[in-house]
């Protein structure tokens, strides 16, 4: 899937309203969320730590202080984020190539699996759309990353990550993923594709991600798998493991 972050937020509450109120209680449910990269700005320099601040870009983008207005109104993004549970948008946050948090991401769910990239991925998500860091700022990104997993359990150093960050790995995974994303004909987010074959478009409601959830518990069985998990290479233990769990409590 590909998504913004108040995509993402109403995707993780849809998730714990699902994983905390199961249909059958003595069933075990789990998601695998697979996380597709996606560009909004392809062209920025990869070789800068950022390239302007997003009240920049926005106001350069509907030509103007009066057209960027006019499109706040229009989109009302601080109430919908209100809404999902994000209090502060940072306007003025860097932004950057995102090659590099791209491959990271990936990397680390093929790493450690896909509970760990999601984990850094909503912590990224904080770094940029609230504190305003940017995420081609490597150092910067492989502190809070290393913090991060270390949280969670997972043990990679800053060392380690911004060595990683500094290099091409990961490259012509992501570079396939963006070329069948423009074969598919999208171009936009949030997107989200579940059992393979059921998209939902747009910053969709948290209620209506339940209601497609709530299909596939009553069925018991899912009909497809993620789409776009060999281009990416990862690999399909990673995906079974999952990244959301609701574990059944030992009687």
């Amino acid at each position: 899937m590909t998504n913004g972050y108040i995509g993402k937020k109403h995707l993780n509450r849809a998730i714990e309203t699902v994983l905390s109120s199961p249909l059958n209680p003595e069933q075990t449910v789990k998601f695998s969320v697979l996380r597709v990269p996606f560009f909004l700005e392809p062209h920025y320099d990869e070789n800068k730590p950022f390239i302007e601040s997003n009240r920049e870009r926005l106001v350069a983008k509907w030509g103007g202080q009066a057209g960027w207005e006019r499109q706040k109104r229009a989109h009302d993004l601080k109430g919908r984020g209100m809404e999902a549970g994000i209090p502060h948008f940072n306007l003025d946050r860097l932004t950057s190539n995102t090659m590099a948090s791209h491959r990271l991401i990936q990397h680390i769910g093929k790493l450690f699996g896909l509970h760990a990239s999601e984990a850094l991925y909503d912590r990224l998500n904080v770094y940029y759309f609230v504190d305003g860091h940017a995420l081609n700022d490597r150092p910067k990104v492989a502190q809070v990353a290393a913090e991060e997993l270390l949280k969670h359990g997972y043990k990679m150093s800053e060392e380690e990550i911004l060595k990683f960050l500094e290099s091409n790995q990961g490259r012509k995974e992501i570079e396939r993923t963006l070329e069948a994303l423009n074969e598919l004909g999208i171009h936009s987010i949030p997107k989200f594709v579940v059992e393979g074959h059921t998209v939902i478009d747009g910053a969709a409601h948290w209620r209506h991600h339940v209601e497609v959830f709530r299909e596939i518990e009553r069925r018991g069985s899912i009909r497809g798998g993620p789409v776009f998990g060999k281009l990416l290479g990862v690999s399909e233990d990673i995906v079974a493991q999952g990244s959301h769990e609701r574990v059944l409590k030992a009687a």
